[in-house]
């Protein structure tokens, strides 16, 4: 099931991610690239492409297709200012995924990505029947785990040397939002 657009404060859009929007990821993620880098993984300079962004939308839209993941852009005036993504969807008796977001620094403070993670989670549990969604942020993230909290998120712990981020191994406070109780469905 596509999730549909939705208009967050501001009027940016929160849409499924498509193949047309290589050339706005590439220029978000150029203008942003110094602001990302302390809390994402470093990336090859084909990543800062069109055809970079090309090939990782393909592929994401490909991991949408088998049912394995969620990408959303956020789209303000054409311009893609931010992405937010649900990845290692699985179903079953599990029913959860993870949750990984940014918005460009021109936007934060301004509430977007709390009201991008709101609608996620409503799409996870309403679209996608999902139990739960977890997501992790670098301890220093408070920013991020501000808006976690704010978005019904509660702490879980602590995971050691959890993702290669900037170059090394950082430990990650980790969070999940308990959608519903309900039984799993199919």
């Amino acid at each position: 099931m596509i999730p549909p657009r939705e208009v967050l404060p501001g009027g940016v859009v929160l849409r499924l991610v498509s193949p047309d929007d290589a050339e706005a990821l590439h220029r978000a993620y150029l203008a942003n690239r110094e602001y990302l880098a302390p809390w994402e993984p470093r990336r090859p300079d084909d990543f800062f492409t069109v055809g970079g962004q090309a090939e990782r939308i393909a592929e994401r839209l490909k991991e949408f297709a088998e049912g394995r993941g969620v990408p959303w852009v956020f789209e303000d005036d054409g311009a893609v200012v931010g992405t937010i993504t649900l990845s290692g969807l699985v179903l079953g008796p599990f029913r959860s995924a993870s949750l990984g977001y940014w918005v460009a620094a021109d936007r934060r403070g301004r509430g977007l990505a709390g009201a991008g993670v709101t609608r996620v989670c409503a799409a996870a549990s309403d679209l996608f029947g999902l139990h739960r969604v977890e997501a992790g942020t670098l301890l220093d993230n408070t920013a991020s785990q501000r808006v976690l909290a704010k978005s019904g998120f509660e702490s879980i712990g602590v995971a050691p040397r959890y993702l290669h981020i900037n170059g090394q191994w950082r430990d990650h406070r980790l969070f999940q939002r308990i959608l519903h109780d309900g039984p799993p469905g199919d």
